[in-house]
């Protein structure tokens, strides 16, 4: 039996003594797809945060498998080189570095290396953004800066291709985007997943829509910081017409 590329066992964390996951158990394998949702203040972004390593954050018990090894004490840099990758919910815009600038850093850094040719990261990047449809323009623009909401999620995915994460975590991908920009996105990730068939994804959302689009392998329902519920994509589907309510605990 392979080793999962991401695995939680018993996961707890706190925020500013408050305590928000309260023992989440969840494996990724490779080539999976998992979707993660549940009601408001559940915790599905808490548990993307803490995956990734945000110091807002306090592991207090339980672990963080990647390939097997115990990761919940490394820094978010340390992560991200190993191989995982957070899509942001609200990318935040960062003046006077373009997208290549940004992107030429971010590979290096995931390659190990000291340097990259500003000439293999054009190539590759013009290759990505053709396949996803993306002016070419668009990698002489300031990261994210008067990005429409679409451009800012379709950049997330553009990293996504040029970084190769083994584990990639998509946090409301689909916050904020009308159908078409979702549908674009959606493709998006497909089109990495396809030219990236091991790796696996965390979807983190609210709406049936997006995974329509993306087809998880299992979906997950978070409440009160555990993982109440598992099942397969149909469960997106039962979400959606019967909301939450089966699943949070009864109150006396």
């Amino acid at each position: 039996m392979s080793t999962p590329l991401l695995e939680l066992r018993n996961l707890h964390a706190e925020a500013e003594g408050a305590s928000i996951l309260r023992g989440v158990d969840l494996t990724v394998g490779e080539g999976e797809v998992h979707a993660l949702m549940g009601p408001n203040g559940a915790g599905k972004s808490t548990l993307a945060n803490v995956v990734m390593g945000h110091p807002g954050y306090t592991v207090t018990a339980g672990e963080i498998l990647l390939q097997g090894e115990n990761i919940a004490t490394w820094t978010p840099d340390q992560r991200a080189r190993a191989g995982i990758f957070l899509a942001f919910q609200y990318p935040e815009a960062i003046s006077g570095v373009s997208v290549i600038q940004f992107l030429r850093q971010a590979i290096a850094s995931r390659k190990g290396l000291d340097e990259l040719s500003v000439l293999e990261v054009r190539l590759d990047l013009a290759e990505w953004m053709d396949r996803l449809g993306m002016d070419p323009a668009f990698a002489e623009r300031h990261l994210n800066e008067g990005f429409s909401g679409g451009e800012r999620k379709r950049n997330e995915v553009l990293q996504m291709a040029l970084l190769e994460p083994a584990v990639a975590l998509l946090d409301e991908t689909d916050s904020g985007l009308d159908i078409d920009a979702l549908r674009v996105v959606a493709r998006g990730v497909r089109t990495v997943r396809d030219e990236h068939p091991l790796m696996g994804v965390l979807v983190v959302t609210h709406y049936v829509k997006l995974l329509e689009e993306i087809q998880p392998d299992r979906v997950h329902i978070l409440v009160d910081g555990q993982i109440v519920h598992s099942g397969d994509a149909d469960l997106a589907q039962l979400i959606e017409l019967e909301g939450y309510d089966a699943w949070r605990p009864v109150t006396t």
